[in-house]
């Protein structure tokens, strides 16, 4: 494959992957505003543009990444957000909330009110107002 054909694959996979992070994070936030109900992988699909199978791909991968889902199979089946309950605590060292940071700026830091807001309090953490770091 030459130069041009390998970059142009390269662009194209690079903004297929975008596409897809941004898809898993409009799901992850449709599931949260469900509060714990079940969601049938037809409405996600309906409301993302895309196929029930595709959902079913993105749900398995962040089921995979750690992302705590419930996925139900059959006629009433869909999926879920478990609840973690209240708001969870991190430590994290430089080099990680800066690879996270990196992750978000990707994305895009309004890509959704969550990316945002873990935006802010990243920020917040590594650059805190004078007089406390």
């Amino acid at each position: 494959m030459d130069r041009v054909l390998r970059l142009a694959a390269s662009s194209r996979d690079g903004h297929l992957a975008l596409r897809r992070v941004e898809r898993q994070q409009a799901l992850i936030e449709r599931l949260h505003a469900a509060r714990g109900e079940r969601v049938r992988m037809g409405e996600l699909a309906r409301e993302l543009g895309v196929s029930p199978r595709t959902v079913a791909r993105d749900v398995e991968r962040l089921r995979l990444s750690g992302v705590p889902l419930d996925a139900y199979r059959g006629h009433g089946g869909g999926v879920r957000l478990l609840s973690t309950g209240a708001a969870i605590h991190l430590v994290l060292d430089l080099p990680e909330a800066a690879a996270l940071i990196s992750s978000l700026a990707v994305l895009g830091p309004t890509a959704s009110e969550s990316a945002a807001s873990a935006m802010r309090k990243l920020a917040e953490a590594l650059n805190p107002p004078s007089g406390e770091g």
